[in-house]
Protein backbone atom coordinates (compact mmCIF):
# COMPACT_ATOMS: atom_id res chain seq x y z
CA UNK A 1 0.00 0.00 0.00
CA UNK A 2 1.31 3.49 -0.92
CA UNK A 3 0.88 4.36 2.93
CA UNK A 4 3.96 2.03 3.76
CA UNK A 5 5.73 4.29 1.10
CA UNK A 6 4.57 7.41 1.93
CA UNK A 7 5.80 6.98 5.90
CA UNK A 8 9.32 5.51 4.80
CA UNK A 9 9.16 8.66 2.88
CA UNK A 10 8.87 10.60 5.41
CA UNK A 11 11.37 8.54 7.69
CA UNK A 12 14.14 9.27 4.90
CA UNK A 13 12.95 13.30 4.99
CA UNK A 14 13.57 12.96 8.97
CA UNK A 15 16.66 11.26 8.75
CA UNK A 16 17.77 13.35 5.85
CA UNK A 17 17.43 16.54 8.25
CA UNK A 18 18.60 14.87 11.60
CA UNK A 19 22.41 13.99 9.78
CA UNK A 20 22.66 17.68 8.01
CA UNK A 21 21.53 20.11 10.79
CA UNK A 22 21.60 19.38 14.44
CA UNK A 23 20.15 22.83 14.71
CA UNK A 24 16.70 22.84 12.72
CA UNK A 25 16.23 18.86 13.83
CA UNK A 26 16.38 20.64 17.59
CA UNK A 27 13.99 23.45 16.50
CA UNK A 28 12.07 21.21 14.64
CA UNK A 29 11.50 18.81 17.60
CA UNK A 30 9.64 21.54 19.81
CA UNK A 31 6.87 22.27 16.71
CA UNK A 32 3.47 20.66 17.56
CA UNK A 33 3.56 16.98 16.60
CA UNK A 34 1.13 17.44 13.98
CA UNK A 35 3.71 19.49 11.92
CA UNK A 36 6.90 18.26 12.66
CA UNK A 37 6.49 15.88 9.41
CA UNK A 38 6.01 18.47 6.56
CA UNK A 39 8.47 20.83 7.75
CA UNK A 40 11.05 17.79 7.51
CA UNK A 41 9.71 17.22 4.41
CA UNK A 42 10.68 20.59 2.67
CA UNK A 43 14.20 20.53 4.80
CA UNK A 44 14.98 17.52 3.19
CA UNK A 45 13.69 18.46 -0.69
CA UNK A 46 16.00 21.66 0.55
CA UNK A 47 18.52 19.77 1.53
CA UNK A 48 19.13 17.27 -1.84
CA UNK A 49 19.31 20.31 -4.19
CA UNK A 50 21.94 22.47 -1.82
CA UNK A 51 24.00 19.50 -1.85
CA UNK A 52 24.16 18.95 -5.38
CA UNK A 53 25.38 22.29 -6.20
CA UNK A 54 27.71 22.50 -3.21
CA UNK A 55 29.50 18.74 -2.93
CA UNK A 56 28.73 16.45 -6.14
CA UNK A 57 32.17 18.10 -7.89
CA UNK A 58 32.88 15.17 -9.33
CA UNK A 59 29.69 14.82 -10.97
CA UNK A 60 27.50 16.75 -14.04
CA UNK A 61 25.92 19.50 -11.45
CA UNK A 62 23.47 21.32 -13.61
CA UNK A 63 22.50 17.84 -15.79
CA UNK A 64 21.82 16.61 -11.68
CA UNK A 65 19.60 19.66 -11.16
CA UNK A 66 17.90 19.89 -14.21
CA UNK A 67 16.93 16.40 -13.43
CA UNK A 68 16.11 17.19 -9.74
CA UNK A 69 13.76 20.15 -11.03
CA UNK A 70 11.75 17.85 -13.79
CA UNK A 71 11.73 14.89 -11.48
CA UNK A 72 10.17 17.48 -8.54
CA UNK A 73 7.20 19.17 -10.55
CA UNK A 74 6.24 15.61 -11.83
CA UNK A 75 5.86 14.25 -8.43
CA UNK A 76 3.61 17.19 -7.57
CA UNK A 77 2.06 16.68 -10.75
CA UNK A 78 1.50 12.94 -10.42
CA UNK A 79 1.29 12.78 -6.40
CA UNK A 80 4.21 10.07 -6.26
CA UNK A 81 7.85 9.22 -6.69
CA UNK A 82 10.52 6.31 -6.28
CA UNK A 83 12.45 9.03 -4.70
CA UNK A 84 11.55 8.93 -0.91
CA UNK A 85 12.76 12.80 -0.50
CA UNK A 86 10.36 14.05 -3.56
CA UNK A 87 7.43 11.66 -2.73
CA UNK A 88 7.51 13.29 1.05
CA UNK A 89 7.95 16.70 -0.12
CA UNK A 90 5.29 16.97 -2.90
CA UNK A 91 2.78 15.24 -0.49
CA UNK A 92 3.50 18.62 1.52
CA UNK A 93 2.86 20.81 -1.58
CA UNK A 94 -0.46 19.26 -2.20
CA UNK A 95 -1.43 19.04 1.05
CA UNK A 96 -0.79 22.63 1.72
CA UNK A 97 -1.43 23.89 -1.41
CA UNK A 98 2.04 25.61 -1.61
CA UNK A 99 2.61 28.09 -4.49
CA UNK A 100 4.72 26.45 -6.97
CA UNK A 101 5.97 29.49 -7.90
CA UNK A 102 8.04 29.14 -4.75
CA UNK A 103 10.23 25.97 -5.64
CA UNK A 104 10.88 27.18 -8.87
CA UNK A 105 12.39 31.04 -6.81
CA UNK A 106 14.38 28.51 -5.09
CA UNK A 107 15.84 26.11 -7.76
CA UNK A 108 16.50 29.33 -9.47
CA UNK A 109 18.95 30.45 -6.99
CA UNK A 110 20.39 27.02 -6.95
CA UNK A 111 20.78 27.49 -10.42
CA UNK A 112 23.21 30.55 -9.50
CA UNK A 113 25.50 28.62 -7.69
CA UNK A 114 26.05 26.47 -10.52
CA UNK A 115 28.82 29.06 -12.18
CA UNK A 116 30.16 32.00 -11.05
CA UNK A 117 28.72 34.86 -10.24
CA UNK A 118 29.64 38.34 -9.58
CA UNK A 119 27.22 39.77 -7.52
CA UNK A 120 25.39 43.29 -7.43
CA UNK A 121 22.56 44.19 -4.96
CA UNK A 122 20.17 42.95 -7.13
CA UNK A 123 21.36 39.23 -7.74
CA UNK A 124 22.06 39.23 -3.74
CA UNK A 125 18.25 39.97 -3.37
CA UNK A 126 17.25 37.61 -5.76
CA UNK A 127 19.62 34.82 -4.43
CA UNK A 128 18.30 34.83 -0.89
CA UNK A 129 15.21 35.47 -1.83
CA UNK A 130 14.96 32.25 -3.52
CA UNK A 131 17.70 30.11 -1.60
CA UNK A 132 15.67 31.26 2.32
CA UNK A 133 13.17 33.57 2.29
CA UNK A 134 10.65 31.34 -0.03
CA UNK A 135 11.79 28.12 2.13
CA UNK A 136 10.20 30.11 5.11
CA UNK A 137 7.50 30.49 3.08
CA UNK A 138 6.85 27.21 2.65
CA UNK A 139 7.41 26.74 6.46
CA UNK A 140 4.96 29.22 7.06
CA UNK A 141 2.27 27.48 4.78
CA UNK A 142 2.26 24.89 7.11
CA UNK A 143 2.04 26.92 10.34
CA UNK A 144 -0.86 28.58 9.04
CA UNK A 145 -2.70 25.40 8.15
CA UNK A 146 -4.40 26.77 5.46
CA UNK A 147 -5.50 30.20 6.56
CA UNK A 148 -4.36 32.36 3.48
CA UNK A 149 -5.18 35.78 6.08
CA UNK A 150 -2.85 34.62 8.25
CA UNK A 151 0.04 33.78 5.88
CA UNK A 152 -0.26 37.21 4.57
CA UNK A 153 -0.13 38.97 7.70
CA UNK A 154 2.94 37.32 8.76
CA UNK A 155 4.59 36.59 5.13
CA UNK A 156 6.84 39.70 5.29
CA UNK A 157 8.22 38.79 9.03
CA UNK A 158 8.94 34.99 7.76
CA UNK A 159 10.65 36.44 4.75
CA UNK A 160 12.70 38.80 7.03
CA UNK A 161 13.73 36.08 9.06
CA UNK A 162 14.77 33.76 6.19
CA UNK A 163 16.92 35.88 5.02
CA UNK A 164 18.63 36.72 8.22
CA UNK A 165 19.37 33.16 8.77
CA UNK A 166 20.69 32.94 5.06
CA UNK A 167 22.87 36.39 5.74
CA UNK A 168 24.56 34.65 9.42
CA UNK A 169 25.11 31.31 7.13
CA UNK A 170 27.07 33.75 4.37
CA UNK A 171 29.04 34.90 6.83
CA UNK A 172 29.71 31.79 8.48
CA UNK A 173 30.17 29.90 5.50
CA UNK A 174 32.34 32.91 4.75
CA UNK A 175 35.90 30.95 4.54
CA UNK A 176 34.80 27.48 2.52
CA UNK A 177 32.46 29.85 -0.08
CA UNK A 178 35.48 31.80 -1.18
CA UNK A 179 38.13 28.72 -0.84
CA UNK A 180 36.25 25.75 -1.93
CA UNK A 181 33.82 27.00 -3.72
CA UNK A 182 34.86 30.40 -5.29
CA UNK A 183 31.98 31.98 -4.35
CA UNK A 184 31.29 35.61 -2.90
CA UNK A 185 27.73 36.24 -2.22
CA UNK A 186 28.09 39.95 -0.74
CA UNK A 187 27.73 42.37 -3.56
CA UNK A 188 30.16 45.13 -3.84
CA UNK A 189 32.92 43.02 -1.51
CA UNK A 190 35.98 41.35 -2.67
CA UNK A 191 37.06 38.60 -0.05
CA UNK A 192 40.71 38.74 -0.39
CA UNK A 193 40.45 41.90 1.00
CA UNK A 194 37.30 41.81 3.41
CA UNK A 195 37.62 44.05 5.78
CA UNK A 196 36.02 44.71 9.33
CA UNK A 197 33.91 48.00 7.95
CA UNK A 198 32.74 45.95 5.28
CA UNK A 199 31.83 43.24 7.81
CA UNK A 200 29.92 45.72 10.35
CA UNK A 201 27.68 47.45 7.35
CA UNK A 202 26.62 43.40 6.55
CA UNK A 203 25.58 42.47 10.27
CA UNK A 204 23.85 46.43 10.93
CA UNK A 205 21.95 44.80 7.84
CA UNK A 206 21.37 41.59 9.76
CA UNK A 207 20.30 43.12 13.17
CA UNK A 208 17.76 45.22 11.18
CA UNK A 209 16.34 41.80 9.92
CA UNK A 210 16.40 39.82 13.20
CA UNK A 211 14.72 42.86 15.01
CA UNK A 212 11.69 42.52 12.75
CA UNK A 213 11.86 38.81 12.49
CA UNK A 214 11.41 38.51 16.28
CA UNK A 215 8.16 40.86 16.11
CA UNK A 216 6.35 37.71 13.85
CA UNK A 217 7.55 35.19 15.70
CA UNK A 218 5.92 36.79 18.57
CA UNK A 219 2.47 36.58 16.41
CA UNK A 220 3.19 32.91 15.54
CA UNK A 221 0.41 29.68 15.96
CA UNK A 222 1.51 28.03 19.19
CA UNK A 223 1.79 24.98 16.84
CA UNK A 224 5.07 26.27 15.86
CA UNK A 225 6.24 29.65 17.53
CA UNK A 226 8.35 27.33 20.37
CA UNK A 227 10.24 25.95 17.39
CA UNK A 228 10.62 28.86 15.50
CA UNK A 229 11.80 31.00 18.38
CA UNK A 230 14.61 27.91 19.21
CA UNK A 231 15.97 28.18 15.67
CA UNK A 232 16.11 31.60 16.01
CA UNK A 233 17.67 32.32 19.01
CA UNK A 234 20.21 29.64 18.16
CA UNK A 235 21.18 31.90 15.06
CA UNK A 236 21.04 34.95 16.87
CA UNK A 237 23.81 33.32 19.47
CA UNK A 238 25.61 32.57 16.21
CA UNK A 239 25.77 35.82 14.80
CA UNK A 240 26.60 37.45 18.32
CA UNK A 241 29.60 34.97 18.12
CA UNK A 242 30.70 35.62 14.34
CA UNK A 243 30.08 39.57 15.30
CA UNK A 244 32.46 39.28 18.58
CA UNK A 245 35.46 38.53 15.92
CA UNK A 246 37.59 40.28 13.28
CA UNK A 247 37.14 39.70 9.70
CA UNK A 248 40.59 38.17 9.32
CA UNK A 249 39.54 35.55 11.64
CA UNK A 250 36.33 34.50 9.91
CA UNK A 251 38.07 34.21 6.91
CA UNK A 252 40.13 31.32 8.72
CA UNK A 253 37.80 28.80 10.45
CA UNK A 254 34.65 28.28 10.36
CA UNK A 255 33.01 29.33 13.64
CA UNK A 256 30.25 27.36 15.49
CA UNK A 257 28.05 26.68 18.11
CA UNK A 258 28.83 23.22 20.03
CA UNK A 259 26.29 20.86 20.96
CA UNK A 260 26.21 21.63 24.38
CA UNK A 261 25.53 24.63 24.31
CA UNK A 262 22.43 24.29 21.78
CA UNK A 263 21.16 21.92 24.04
CA UNK A 264 21.40 25.22 26.62
CA UNK A 265 19.48 26.99 23.71
CA UNK A 266 17.07 24.80 23.69
CA UNK A 267 16.05 25.15 27.74
CA UNK A 268 16.12 28.88 27.48
CA UNK A 269 14.34 28.77 25.18
CA UNK A 270 11.63 26.74 26.57
CA UNK A 271 11.43 28.35 29.74
CA UNK A 272 10.87 31.68 27.97
CA UNK A 273 8.10 30.42 25.94
CA UNK A 274 6.24 29.01 28.69
CA UNK A 275 6.50 32.10 30.75
CA UNK A 276 5.50 34.22 27.71
CA UNK A 277 9.20 36.41 27.92
CA UNK A 278 9.88 35.84 23.84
Amino acid sequence: MKEMFDQLSAECSKLTTRRYSTSFSLGIYFLSKEIRQPIYSIYGFVRLADEIVDSFHQFDKKYLLNKFKQDSFEAIELGISLNPVLNSFQKVINEYQIDHELIHLFLNSMEMDLCEQTYTPELYDTYVLGSAEVVGLMCLKVFTKGDQKEYERLKPYAMKLGSAFQKVNFLRDVKADHQALNRSYFPNVDLALFCDNQKKQIEEEIEAEFKEALIGIKMLPLCSRNGVYLAYIYYKKLFNKIKGLTAERIMTERIRIPNHHKIGLMFDSVIRHKLNVI
